[in-house]
């Protein structure tokens, strides 16, 4: 009298691990992205859809306060404050972007000085704007 007996193989699947590892790359992008913050001033109007990477904010209110990163840098020193930022980036990114934040209203000789000081630099400078609805 013979048995035959059948090894069944499972076809289940574990959840378990896919959600781990889905939830080990939700942190991993969390810790490496670049959170953008800028002041909560009326922007420019631009129907543009292009998204520049941000290297440096330079933010100019209509009051003529420049800020670097959100820290209050006078309008005589802002060379002197931007060159140890970019002489150590620029030269590991090609890419370097100094980003503009100017406030609606904000005199056209403040923006043109700092981007006199990023074409001094050789890197790029862009003016950030917010879309048209």
């Amino acid at each position: 009298m013979g048995l035959n007996r059948r090894n069944k193989n499972s076809a289940e699947f574990s959840m378990a691990s896919l959600t781990d590892i889905i939830f080990l790359l939700l942190i991993f992008f969390m810790l490496t992205s670049n959170f953008v913050d800028t002041q909560p001033f009326e922007l420019p109007k631009s129907d543009s859809k292009t998204v520049a990477p941000t290297s440096v904010i330079v933010s100019i209110s209509k009051a003529g306060e420049h800020r670097i990163d959100n820290e209050v840098v006078p309008q005589e020193s802002l060379e002197r404050a931007l060159l140890p930022k970019i002489r150590v980036e620029a030269e590991k990114d090609p890419n370097y972007t100094i980003t503009i934040v100017a406030e609606v209203g904000t005199p056209f000789e403040s923006v043109l000085n700092v981007m006199k000081i990023a074409g001094k630099f050789k890197v790029k400078a862009i003016i950030a704007t917010q879309p048209t609805s």
